[in-house]
């Protein structure tokens, strides 16, 4: 089955959350069950190049973190909260499924199962815990309190290679930025939390992203009791789709293959 029949075959629907927020998703692929966390300004939409790409093994499920897209956003908002919307998209994606996260969506993830929630493998693509991406997050949530909300924007990717033209379509999802904020915390790798994390966990960054980043990436390897880190030569933090796919493809299979072992 290619991409395209894969999109075609695109399945919506909304699970609801602990607190009663209704949290909106898309499905697509057959296979083990995988679920994908976006990171700051993502949605299941933006997910959806890589997730089609997985969908050719996986049954795949991007969800509208709350706030985001088809999802509501029920005040006020805590981190506890968003792991029970992870939560109950896990429920809905059935068993232990496998979870990816990227950027901020990897340290959401990380969270939620340090926190007691139960899943399968999980890889993440450079979670930003540094003290650098904290202040970005604290520059823009303190413009966003003074209404500044394209101002706000502007520093947040700053540094990003999403292209002009498509800024003012992220612009509706510039309140989640304090969201992500409150994930991220002041940077500092949470050590001591994520030694309860106890799945099987790949950590991946990319060869052209900041020193920062890639020091990040190995200190949260080292933080994670079982946990391997691999780096992607040549690419960023908007990493190509068609490069990580076959990464995560090939991770997943050989967890799957020594599960099936023991």
């Amino acid at each position: 089955m290619n991409e395209v029949d894969i999109a075609l075959r695109r399945l919506r629907g909304r699970v609801t959350s602990q607190d009663g927020t209704p949290i909106a998703y898309e499905r697509y692929g057959d296979g083990p069950p995988l679920v994908l966390v976006s990171g700051a300004l993502g949605t299941a939409a933006t997910d959806r190049p890589l997730g089609l790409l997985l969908a050719r093994r996986f049954s795949v499920l991007a969800y509208d973190r709350r706030g985001r897209g088809g999802s509501g956003d029920t005040g006020p908002y805590t981190v506890e909260r968003e792991f029970e919307d992870l939560a109950a998209v896990v429920a809905e994606a059935g068993g232990e499924p496998a979870l990816h996260g990227t950027g901020t969506g990897g340290a959401l993830a990380l969270g939620a199962l340090a926190a007691g929630l139960s899943a399968g493998p999980v890889s993440v693509y450079e979670p930003p815990y540094s003290a650098e991406a904290a202040a970005r997050h604290r520059g823009a949530v303190a413009l966003l309190d003074r209404g500044r909300r394209g101002a706000a924007l502007d520093l947040f990717l700053a540094d990003s290679t999403v292209p002009a033209e498509l800024r003012p379509g992220v612009a509706e999802l510039a309140h989640t930025l304090a969201y992500d904020h409150a994930v991220l915390g002041d940077g500092t790798l949470p050590a001591r939390h994520l030694a309860r994390v106890h799945a099987r966990v790949l950590v991946v960054d990319g060869g052209a992203s900041p020193a920062g980043a890639r020091r990040a990436a190995r200190a949260l390897t080292a933080a994670l009791p079982r946990a391997r880190h691999r780096t992607l030569t040549g690419q960023t933090h908007e990493v190509a789709p068609h490069v990580l796919a076959p990464v995560l493809e090939e991770f997943l299979a050989e967890e799957r293959e020594t599960s099936e072992a023991a």
